[in-house]
């Protein structure tokens, strides 16, 4: 039998809470009670057809502080239905990967009637976030009680909502049986082991399992780095020429590492079944705004923005700000060349043990300096980006991404590309890049990790101590819990861990043949990373929201163009060398040309490994040939079945035309 939407029960007293929605402590009661009958109506009402209630009941409220906090679940026929409605993909009998449909369920693998585990929690979650996100306005001019929140047709209620300050948040609650065995199995006990890649996509989702599993395969695509850097280092090769073989074998690693990546990459996204997922038509975001109009593709009312006032702002505000930082970063930079110059002046009149490791003060503060401008224009850029208006978050993204990088590269790397091809001294720059590097790592992992844990550790034990103190009869174990969770920092992404991936990545293969070791201290820090950043996962943030991903997305193009880069800056300080400059005593014209010769060719062959590594394996290749060549006969059936039908009522037609 068929199940619609419209025979589901939308009230059940009691239910698993999956998703938490804090409203503001003055809402109006008018406004509450039309925001639960939105959530709870049937879909064919406009509604969500979701299982709501408020975390506390009103006998409870009299004795606690009243929290504007309610939970939102979902019946399981919801949630499969709502799973088809999403497009999620799943493993089939056949072992192959399918759309999931309800009608068709029990030809997929692991599902049962009497089973709830077919569907993961994050995915259970991923779909109620979508259903709250696509309750619309129908014929509501305005929120009920805030006539300066205003609707119109077609408009997401959540947005507006958010954006008026009537929700605060809404958030995904923790699973704490389930998080203390992927803790178990990830982070807790210290072993050098692969991590549970899959229990963390069965937990948070692919975007950030994606993170973690390109985080573990870069770390161990670094060994091999760190394994030959490592004898370079220790036996003080001076003599550059003996960099050559091993820039020549950092360029080929940094090709081959990230295009075995994307055929990685492809394995694991086409098992999880989002790399036949079919992408969302992409909504206005949150904080797009303009003139009410109507959208020409989707037919909706929506707010709408010219284009040319946008490209105005980019280049008239947007592009002369980041110039500016950009002279400001250079600036800082000169004055960290004048402390060293002082620091070496000082231990020359000097050449005492202290004024030897004062030496590195300035380096160290450099680097310091450096940390503190990059998340001062972070935010900058993030204010700047959502000024330019927007509409879709992809163009967010990719616009907050280009200037945070444009200037990341250049705040990191333009003093040690001063030393080198300015200053020309390669003693200077293997001590800036080493104290660069090390600084910079143990930095990120004090303020993104051990600092957030400690001050979520001691807001933890407030909260334990106020809900022992209540002597209301109430669920003290789930009140405690969202409490607890609804007060720690939100996951803005995997943006910053990219980043610095991004940078260490520079770090390694700009100046490789100058500094060998860099390489093994990215080794050493990454091990240390994969647990910092899981306990900052489950300990320090709210739980995400889980986001379908087929790929780490634009990051692939930031790794591939810096390692352009690099094949560039190693040609030119092995042509720098003393080596090889007395080879070309005479003419440094022939020297330029020979270098510039040598950056051709190893680009050239990058470009024709990464042309003759797929990015797909040959098996994945198939299988999506198969599933487009099934789509295209299931459409042709479907068709034909149409034209069948139309031809059989023309014939019933025109029988009836003759008796007539």
């Amino acid at each position: 039998m068929k199940v619609t939407l419209s025979a589901l029960d939308t009230y059940e007293s009691s239910f698993t809470p999956l998703v938490v929605i804090e409203l503001a402590q003055d809402v109006k009661e008018e406004t509450k009670e039309w925001l639960k009958n939105r959530i709870i109506a049937k879909k064919k009402d406009g509604g969500a057809q979701l299982l709501f209630r408020p975390l506390l009941n009103k006998y409870e409220k009299e004795t606690l502080e009243n929290q504007n906090l309610y939970l939102v679940g979902a019946s399981k026929i919801r949630l499969l239905l709502g799973a088809e409605a999403v497009g999620l993909v799943k493993e089939c009998n056949d072992n192959t990967m399918r759309a999931f449909t309800y009608g068709t369920r029990q030809n997929f693998k692991g599902f049962d009637d009497n089973n709830d585990d077919f569907l993961t929690m994050a995915e259970c979650q991923f779909i109620i976030k979508h259903e709250l996100e696509n309750l619309r306005a129908k014929d509501e001019k305005m929120i009920p009680g805030y006539p300066q929140a205003k609707l119109y047709p077609g408009k997401s209620l959540l947005r507006r909502l958010l954006t008026s300050g009537i929700v605060i948040q809404v958030f995904p609650l923790h699973d704490n049986e389930a998080l203390k065995k992927l803790e178990d199995t990830w982070y807790t006990r210290l072993a050098l082991k692969y991590q549970p890649i899959d229990n963390i996509r069965g937990y948070f989702g692919e975007t950030i399992a994606l993170y973690f599993g390109f985080l573990e395969y870069f770390t161990f695509a670094l060994i091999p780095m760190a394994v030959i850097g490592l004898p370079y280092y220790l036996f003080v090769w001076e003599d550059y020429d003996k960099y050559v073989i091993f820039a020549s074998f950092n360029l080929i690693w940094s090709t081959v590492i990230l295009e075995v990546w994307k055929r990685g990459c492809a394995n694991m996204t086409y098992r999880w079944g989002t790399l036949v997922m079919k992408r969302q038509f992409e909504e206005p975001r949150p904080g797009f705004h303009g003139v009410l109009g109507v959208n020409s593709i989707t037919g909706r009312e929506e707010p709408l923005y010219p284009s040319y006032k946008r490209q105005l702002r980019i280049y008239l505000v947007s592009l002369p700000f980041v110039c500016l930082c950009l002279y400001f970063s250079l600036y800082v930079m000169m004055i960290y060349f004048d402390l060293e110059i002082w620091a070496l002046g000082l231990h020359e009149n000097s050449g005492s043990e202290w004024t030897s490791v004062l030496l590195y003060v300035p380096s160290i503060i450099y680097a310091i300096v450096i940390e503190i401008m990059n998340r001062l224009y972070r935010y900058a850029a993030e204010f700047l980006t959502s000024w330019e208006n927007h509409r879709l978050e992809s163009a967010y993204q990719n616009h907050l991404i280009l200037k945070v990088l444009v200037f990341n590269f250049l705040n990191c790397f333009a003093s040690l590309f001063y030393i080198a091809f300015v200053l020309k001294d390669m003693k200077l720059l293997r001590q800036s890049l080493a104290t660069l590097l090390i600084t910079s790592q143990i930095l990120n992992q004090i303020v993104e990790s051990l600092l957030p844990y400690w001050l979520q550790k001691k807001h933890g034990v407030r909260v334990k101590r106020k809900v022992q103190a209540l002597k209301a009869d109430i669920d003290a174990t789930l009140y405690e819990q969202v409490i607890l969770e609804k007060e720690m920092g939100t996951y803005m992404g995997t943006f910053d861990d990219y980043l610095e991936l991004f940078l260490q990545f520079g770090y390694v293969s700009l100046f490789s043949c100058v500094y060998p070791l860099a390489a093994a201290f990215a080794v050493l820090n990454n091990f240390t990373e994969v647990n910092s950043d899981a306990l900052k996962m489950c300990r320090v943030f709210k739980r995400p929201f889980s986001e379908p991903s087929a790929s780490i997305g634009v990051w692939q193009l930031a790794f591939e163009t810096m390692s352009v880069i690099s094949v560039v800056t190693n040609c030119a300080l092995i042509g720098m060398s003393p080596q090889v400059n007395a080879v070309f005593p005479e003419s440094k014209t022939d020297l330029i040309l020979i270098v510039v010769a040598v950056e051709h060719a190893l680009l050239a062959l990058k470009f024709i490994l990464a042309f003759a590594i797929p990015d797909k394996p040959r098996h994945i290749q198939v299988k999506l040939a198969r599933l487009e060549f099934e789509s295209l006969e299931a459409l042709k059936q479907q068709q034909m079945k149409l034209a069948a039908e139309n031809l059989k009522e023309e014939s019933r037609v025109s029988g009836k035309e003759k008796e007539t």
